[in-house]
C-alpha cells in the first residue's frame, strides 16, 4: 500500500526536536535497554554516528551495541553530551531529575522520545504497520516481518524479542518497504506521558487483545482501554484494522475505527456472533486451514503450538494480504519456515530426556496460552511451570485471582518470589493465596523463597519425558542454564 504520512503527523509529535537531515549525531540516553538498543543499530545504519549512555551495558546488549557501531559511554553524565549532538534521545527508564537528561533540556539541545525519534526518522515516508495489543506482540510482529519478507519484499521492523529466522529484532529495510513494529502501550518518556503507539502513526494495524494491564501507568480498564481508542483513531479512512474477534473488548473498540475492519479468530473462539473474515481452524501435527466467508483459502502447517498462536497467524496473514499485497496462499505456505522467537515457548535445551523451555509468559491469559500449548505438544511427562512474577503488573494483586485457573495444564507449580521488592505489601502478589487456591484445585504449588530453593522445587522428582517451563519478562536468576547443567548432572534412571 502507498503511505500518505508526508501529509499527516502523530498528535504526540514533538516540536522540539530537529527537523531529519541526511546524517546527524544522535546521542541515546539509556541506550542498553532492548528497544532502545535497537533504535541506536537502526539510526547507525541509516548512516547517524550514535553515541548512548547507561548505567551498564551486560550482554547480549552491551556486546551487540558495540558490534553496531554504537560509541558507549558509562554513567549519566552531562560530559556525555560533549560535544553537544544533533538531537537526544530519552528512554523511558529516565527519570526526570536524571542529571544528563536535565542537562540537554536545559541546555536547548534538540531532543525527542524514543518513539518520536522512529516516528521522524523510519515511519514518517513508508507505510507503517502497527502490531498492538496485550498479548502476541512480538510473535505477531515477526512473523508479519518474515512473511513480508519470506515472499520477496525488503520490509523495515522493530521488535521487542528477537525473532530466529533474522537473528536481530531490528532491521532497516528498503526505503519505500512497509515497516514492521510492535505497538507498545506503555509510555514514551517523562516529558511524554503518552503511549509509545501514539507516534507509529500507523497505515494499518493488528489488535490482538486488550486485557487490563501495566497497572504502574493505568489506575484502572478504562484508562487503558482509552489508549487503543486513541491509537485506532489514528488510523487513515484507507487504512486496515485487523482486529481478534473473539476478545468483546476489541469489538467495541473496533467500532470506532475510520479505517476497514477486518475481524479474525479461530474456529474455537466465541465472537459474540460476529462472523470473522479470517477463521482459522486446527488440524492435526501442526495444520491448519484457513477460512473467509465461508470459503476454504488455503491449508498450511506451523510449529508454532496453542491457539493463541492460530491467532497470531490469522492476524498476521490477514495484514501481509490485505495492506501488504501479498498473495494468501503463498503467505500460507510459508508460515510453516517460520522460525518463531526467542523466549516465547523457546526450546533452550533437552537434558536426560527432560525439555526446557524459556517463555515470556507474565499475564495470567498469556501465562495459560502458554501452558496449554506446551501441554498440547508435549501430552507425556509432567509438566512443570516455574514463574517468577516481576512485571509491574504480575508483581500486584491486580490478577492474583486469575493465575490459579491459569496454572491449571500444570503438572507442579513453582511460584518464585517477586521481583519487585519496592512493591508494598497490602499491593505485592501473594503467592501463598495463589498456591491454596491450586492445591484446593488439586494441583501441586510451591512457593520458595530464594533462587537455590526455586531450583530445588523444580528439580523435585523430575523423570525423563518431563516438560519443564520457566516464565518470566525478565532474566528469572539467568537460571535456565543452571537448570540444565543441574538435570545432566542428576541419576534419573529408573
Amino acid at each position: 500500500m502507498t503511505s500518505k504520512k508526508p501529509e499527516r503527523r502523530s498528535e504526540s509529535a514533538n516540536p522540539n526536536a530537529p527537523a531529519q537531515l541526511e546524517s546527524q549525531h544522535i546521542h541515546l540516553i539509556g541506550v542498553a535497554g532492548t528497544g532502545m538498543g535497537a533504535l541506536a543499530g537502526l539510526l547507525v545504519r541509516r548512516g547517524h554516528r550514535v553515541t548512548g549512555s547507561d548505567t551498564a551495558f551486560h550482554p547480549p546488549i552491551g556486546p551487540a551495541l558495540e558490534a553496531w557501531g554504537v560509541e558507549t559511554r558509562p554513567g549519566w553524565d552531562p560530559k556525555n553530551l560533549e560535544p553537544a549532538p544533533d538531537l537526544v534521545i530519552v528512554g523511558n527508564v529516565s527519570r526526570r531529575e536524571n542529571p544528563e537528561a536535565r542537562y540537554a533540556i536545559d541546555s536547548g539541545i534538540p531532543y525527542d522520545s524514543m518513539p518520536g525519534a522512529l516516528e521522524r526518522f523510519f515511519l514518517s515516508d513508508r507505510p507503517s504497520f502497527v502490531v498492538a495489543g496485550t498479548h502476541g506482540k512480538t510473535t505477531t510482529t515477526s512473523l508479519t516481518a518474515f512473511l513480508l519478507h519470506a515472499l520477496g519484499g525488503d520490509p523495515g521492523f522493530l521488535v521487542g524479542g528477537i525473532p530466529l529466522d533474522f537473528g536481530e529484532s531490528f532491521a532497516l529495510g528498503a526505503p519505500n518497504a512497509p515497516f514492521v513494529i510492535e505497538g507498545d502501550e506503555y509510555d514514551s518518556a517523562f516529558f511524554e506521558k503518552s503511549p509509545k503507539f501514539l507516534r507509529y502513526a500507523p497505515d494499518a494495524a493488528i489488535l490482538t487483545s486488550a486485557e487490563y494491564d501495566h497497572v504502574d501507568i493505568y489506575p484502572d480498564e478504562e484508562s487503558y482501554l482509552e489508549a487503543f481508542r486513541r491509537f485506532i483513531a489514528l488510523l487513515p479512512p484507507d487504512g486496515y484494522l485487523i482486529a481478534f474477534a473473539g476478545d468483546p473488548r476489541v469489538r467495541e473498540l473496533a467500532k470506532e475505527a475510520r479505517s476497514a475492519v477486518y475481524f479474525y479468530a479461530t474456529d474455537r473462539d466465541d465472537t459474540g456472533g460476529l462472523a470473522p473474515d479470517f477463521l482459522i481452524a486446527k488440524g492435526a501435527a501442526g495444520q491448519f486451514e484457513l477460512f473467509g466467508q465461508g470459503s476454504l483459502l488455503g491449508r498450511g502447517r506451523t510449529s508454532l503450538t496453542g491457539l493463541h498462536n492460530l491467532r497470531n497467524i490469522a492476524a498476521s496473514l490477514a495484514l501481509v494480504s490485505l495492506a501488504g499485497g501479498v498473495d494468501l496462499r503463498a503467505a500460507i505456505d510459508a508460515v510453516t519456515r517460520f522460525g518463531g522467537v526467542k523466549r516465547r515457548q523457546e526450546l533452550r535445551g533437552i537434558a536426560q530426556g527432560v525439555r526446557v523451555y524459556d517463555d515470556f509468559a507474565h499475564h495470567p491469559t498469556a501465562v495459560l496460552e502458554t501452558l496449554q500449548g506446551l501441554r498440547e505438544l508435549h501430552p507425556e511427562g509432567k509438566l512443570i511451570a516455574a514463574f517468577e512474577p516481576r512485571s509491574a503488573t504480575a508483581s500486584r494483586k491486580t490478577h492474583e485471582a486469575d493465575y490459579p485457573a491459569a496454572f491449571a495444564p500444570a503438572t507442579r507449580t513453582i511460584l518464585a518470589p517477586v521481583g519487585r521488592a519496592e512493591i508494598a505489601p497490602e499491593e505485592r502478589l501473594d503467592r501463598e493465596v495463589i498456591a491454596r487456591a491450586i492445591r484446593a484445585a488439586g494441583g501441586e504449588a510451591h512457593v520458595p523463597q530464594d533462587e537455590d530453593e526455586t531450583i530445588q522445587a523444580i528439580l523435585r522428582e523430575v523423570a525423563p519425558g518431563d516438560t519443564i517451563v520457566l516464565m518470566s519478562n525478565g532474566p528469572f536468576y539467568g537460571i535456565h542454564d543452571r537448570i540444565l547443567a543441574a538435570l545432566t548432572a542428576l541419576d534419573l534412571r529408573s
